[in-house]
C-alpha cells in the first residue's frame, strides 16, 4: 500500500513535534482533530542528541595480550610484547594485533556513546544542574554509589530539565516490587 507525499509529509511533522524515537504511525491518519492531536503528543520528552554524524568504531574487540591464552600467569589487559624474538612485536602475519594510533575514533564523534550522547557522572541533584545548557551534548548517569531515594530526585529532576539518564531505572525496579 503506498502513501501519498502529503501523508509522508504530515508523518514527518508529527514525527519531528514529538521529537521521540521513531514508531510506528497509522497508514490513514485520523479524521478527528482530537485523535489528530493526540498522534502529536507523545508520552516521552526526550532532549535530541546534536551529533547527526554517524559513529563508527575502527575496532571493538579489547586488545588481548600476547600469550595470554596460553598462560593462567598472564591475564588478557594489553601489555606490549618486548622480547626480542617476539612474533607480535615484528608483527608476523596472523599473530595477535597491537593497539596503535590508526586505531583512533574520529575526533568528532569519540567519547560517544552509541545513543550519540557523551556521558556524565551524577552524584545529586547540584551536579545535575551543570547539564541545564548541555542536554543535547551530554546525558547523565547515576553514580553506583547513589541511594534509592536521592536517585528518584535525580530522574525528577531530569526529567524537568529534559535531561537523558542513561540508568533511570536502576534500583529502582528492585524497590517497587517489595
Amino acid at each position: 500500500m503506498r502513501r501519498g507525499l502529503h501523508t509522508d509529509s504530515i508523518l514527518q511533522q508529527v514525527y519531528l513535534f514529538s521529537r521521540c524515537p521513531p514508531r510506528r504511525l497509522p497508514l490513514t491518519l485520523p479524521s478527528s482533530a482530537a485523535a489528530a492531536s493526540r498522534l502529536r503528543r507523545s508520552p516521552c520528552k526526550m532532549a535530541v542528541p546534536l551529533l547527526t554524524t554517524k559513529i563508527v568504531k575502527k575496532r571493538v574487540k579489547h586488545f588481548k595480550r600476547a600469550h595470554s591464552d596460553r598462560y593462567i600467569g598472564l591475564k588478557p589487559s594489553w601489555r606490549r610484547p618486548k622480547g626480542i624474538d617476539s612474533r607480535v612485536r615484528r608483527k608476523f602475519k596472523g599473530v595477535t594485533l597491537m593497539p596503535n594510533i590508526g586505531y583512533g575514533s574520529d575526533k568528532k564523534t569519540r567519547h560517544y556513546l552509541p545513543n550519540k550522547f557523551k556521558k556524565f557522572v551524577v552524584h545529586n541533584v547540584s551536579e545535575l544542574e551543570l547539564l541545564m545548557m548541555h542536554n543535547r551534548t551530554y546525558c547523565a548517569e547515576i553514580a553506583h554509589n547513589v541511594s534509592t531515594q536521592k536517585r528518584k530526585s535525580i530522574v525528577e529532576r531530569a526529567a524537568q530539565l529534559d535531561i537523558v539518564v542513561t540508568n533511570k531505572l536502576a534500583r529502582l525496579r528492585s524497590q517497587e516490587d517489595e
